[in-house]
Formats: structure tokens, sequence, C-alpha cells
């Protein structure tokens, strides 16, 4: 599927873990710098933000240990697959963002990064941990949901 300048957004990877292990409070649109390689790797699928996390630092927002492949065809010209990338807001919610997560029990986490209007970008949430009653609670109502939609079938 191809994505013409300007219209809607295709989502390229997503963080299924974070909602459900983190319970999102606010999410935020930020972009990304990238080098070539990397919105080539991105764009073909090549990444993982499993273990990604963004935080503050110095008026500066950054996106850590956010992995992206190598691009096979960029021969010396590759990038780090872990580098930190720098993220792309304004200062205003950069420091929103780290008093925020400065509060006991909030992270950044990145929720997907998908491709809008030919920009990379990456929707950043304001997550706090759910302890492990609240996760049961959470597939308790999902099993309900499921089992009416299942009944309403029939």
């Amino acid at each position: 599927m191809s994505v013409s300048q300007g219209s809607g957004k295709k989502v390229i990877l997503r963080n299924s873990r974070a909602r459900h292990d983190y319970f999102v409070e606010e999410t935020i649109e930020a972009g990304l710098v990238l080098v070539g390689s990397e919105v080539k790797s991105l764009r073909a699928g090549k990444a993982s933000i499993a273990e990604a996390y963004a935080q503050a630092k110095d008026g500066e927002a950054f996106l850590y240990d956010m992995q992206v492949n190598e691009w096979t065809f960029a021969n010396r010209f590759n990038h780090a697959p872990r580098r930190d990338r720098k993220l792309l807001l304004h200062k205003a919610e950069i420091k929103k963002l780290d008093e925020a997560t400065r509060q006991k029990g909030y992270t950044l986490l990145p929720l997907e990064v998908y491709l809008s209007g030919g920009n990379i970008k990456v929707l950043l949430g304001l997550c706090k941990g759910k302890k492990q009653y609240d996760k049961r609670e959470d597939q308790k109502e999902k099993d309900a949901k499921f089992d009416m939609k299942r009944a309403m079938g029939r």
C-alpha cells in the first residue's frame, strides 16, 4: 500500500505490550530525527519499539533503545541499530513531559511509529504501570465483550 503526500497515516510499528502493561493517560505526536538508511529500514518494517522509551534531558527529548535494523544496501553509510534518536517537539511540550515523568511511576513510551504525509512520526504515551490485578480485570472485561459479541451473532 503506497501512501501519497498529505493522506492519512500508515502504521509501521505498534507497541502492543505498552497498552497491556501500562495505563496510557495522555498521548502526544512527535517527529523523529533519522538518517536515510533508517528511513528505508522503517518503511520496510525492519524495526522494533518493544524495549524503547523516551526521556527529556537538557531541554531536548530523546528516544532510547529503539531497534532499527541496518539497511542492507547502505554499505558503509549505514546507521547504528540502537542509537539514541532525537524527538522533534516544542519546548513547552518537552517541559510538560519532563515534569510528568518526574512523578513516581510515570514513564514515556512509544505506542506507534507511523508514516504521516511522507514524514515518520512516533506516538508517545505518558504511561503509569499496571498492577497484576489491573491486568486481570482488563482481561475479564475483554473476555466479557467477546462473549457478548459472540452471543449477539447467534
